[in-house]
């Protein structure tokens, strides 16, 4: 007869196999012979949590646990947790840990890993400063206390961090990426702006134009911010509308070095830069042109322009205030049929794009102490993903819905010229105000995005916008009592 051991390491050589189900029999097999034995629970904690059935896997390893305590089946348990999202049954055992296993890696990683997800961050930079403390060389870890650090605002210790992952793994795409952000928020963007040549949407906006023209738009031809006095360049869009509109202002200084200049914008976009001929466009291409038809030198995604121009310090959003118009046929239009009054004309929105960011979205019940304000006249701009919320204001207040009228970024400037102020997310409405030199309040997150940088007293991209920011995650109403109070 095999002894309790004989049939534990069969087991485990199953298991090991990938022969689960067998492995299990083996197990129950030792279980039967000697029910106390802790590290055959914990390997069926193991094999269950393989097999994805995570609440019998923490069933097994607290058994383990229960019997033998040792460092090596709390790791096990943690995995569980984390599997099935039970961050504060991993808070609940700290305590515990710290007192068992204060050396122990693993352990307090897996604590601010649970502390982060349950987003208590100031916990979660505690333990990942005890971890690396133990293990220095955890690029995962620095990583990871280095996003902290950015939604915290401590930028300089998330730039600090990433340059020890930098160190730890060199040239990789994500640390890099990352690296840009948060110099470019502390705005260093000498440095910044090279590193933010690795950002995915930049390679594939490259790709995109690769595939559409394989004989003009190669690799070989993209622009690296040679001379081309004599050469025709397309300059093409990438990410969202309020990224375009914001690099939009450092097309004039292309148009001014190059013979010609092509610009592939979004559709919507587009008779807003065609109503803009200052900005020194030869062509606003919106709509495919097949190769044979399109003629141009060099190629260039929108976000590299300050870079490739060489732009340092300030310099990078030093440009006129207003360097987009609006039509002003369109703008007398709107003006007589929604803005023939003599209140103050408020400009709303509370959504953008949700696929990349939750956090923007202000729920529209915000707005109705601001809408109480005597003599003012607010306008919903929200359109599309958002608008359905629009109903809770016109329902309760005299609030016009503009938004449902816009199809496109020139409607959208020809409206907006006739606001006194304009309060919104942080969106493209908030990027074509401040780009055109109309007073507006952006409301933002706790975690801030690294284009409005670590001082909220100002905005350096637009000086008619000022910046709102939550005082913790979640409080949109402590920020717009603020906005209350400047109204008043």
């Amino acid at each position: 007869m095999s002894t309790v051991n004989e049939i534990i390491n069969m087991g485990f050589s199953l298991h090991q196999e990938g022969n689960l189900d067998d492995a299990e029999n083996k197990y129950s097999e030792a279980l039967q012979l000697d029910s106390e034995n802790a590290e055959v629970c914990n390997l069926m904690g193991v094999l269950k949590l393989q097999q994805g059935d995570v609440d019998t896997a923490i069933e097994w390893v607290e058994k383990a646990i229960s019997k033998t305590p040792n460092a090596y089946f709390y790791e096990t348990l943690f995995q569980a947790y984390i599997r099935g999202g039970y961050y504060n049954k991993i808070v609940s055992r700290e305590h515990e840990i710290t007192k068992k296993f204060s050396d122990n890696f693993s352990l307090l990683f897996n604590i601010a890993i649970a502390y982060k997800n349950l987003k208590k961050n100031k916990e979660a930079i505690k333990y990942y400063d005890k971890a690396l403390h133990l293990n220095p060389a955890s690029y995962q870890g620095w990583f990871n206390l280095a996003h902290l650090y950015s939604i915290e605002g401590e930028t300089k210790n998330a730039v600090s961090a990433l340059k020890i992952c930098n160190k730890l793994k060199p040239h990789d795409e994500d640390t890099e990426y990352f690296l840009s952000l948060a110099l470019m928020r502390v705005k260093d963007y000498d440095k910044g702006l090279k590193y933010f040549e690795r950002r995915l949407c930049r390679e594939a906006a490259v790709a995109m134009q690769e595939k559409t023209y394989p004989q003009k738009a190669s690799r070989e031809r993209l622009w690296k911010g040679e001379n081309i006095k004599d050469k025709t360049i397309l300059v093409y869009y990438e990410a969202g509308f309020g990224d375009a509109i914001m690099f939009a202002r450092y097309l004039p200084l292309v148009a001014q070095r190059a013979k010609k200049l092509l610009f592939m914008c979004q559709k919507p976009l587009a008779p807003l830069f065609r109503d803009n001929p200052n900005l020194g466009i030869d062509e606003v291409i919106d709509k495919f042109i097949p190769e044979q038809n399109i003629d141009f030198d060099v190629h260039a995604p929108l976000l590299s322009l300050p870079y490739l121009l060489g732009l340092k310090g300030d310099k990078v959003f030093a440009y006129p205030e207003g360097y987009l118009r609006p039509n002003k046929k369109l703008a007398e239009e709107y003006k007589e049929k929604y803005f023939n009054n003599d209140k103050i004309k408020v400009g709303i929105k509370w959504q953008g794009n949700t696929y990349y960011d939750k956090d923007r979205v202000i729920p529209t019940e915000a707005f109705f102490p601001l809408i109480e304000v005597e003599n003012t006249q607010y306008y919903s701009f929200q359109t599309f993903e958002g608008s359905e919320e629009t109903e809770k204001l016109t329902s309760r207040y005299n609030v016009i819905d503009i938004g449902k009228d816009l199809i496109d970024f020139s409607q959208t400037a020809a409206a907006l010229i006739n606001l006194d102020l304009v309060i919104c997310n942080d969106t493209s409405l908030a990027h074509l105000a401040g780009a055109m030199g109309i007073p507006c309040w952006v409301t933002l997150p706790y975690e801030v995005n690294w284009r409005w940088h670590t001082d909220l007293s100002v905005c350096d991209w637009y000086s008619s916008v000022r910046l709102f920011r939550q005082k913790s995650m979640g409080d949109w109403t402590g920020v717009f009592e603020e906005i209350l109070e400047e109204m008043h």
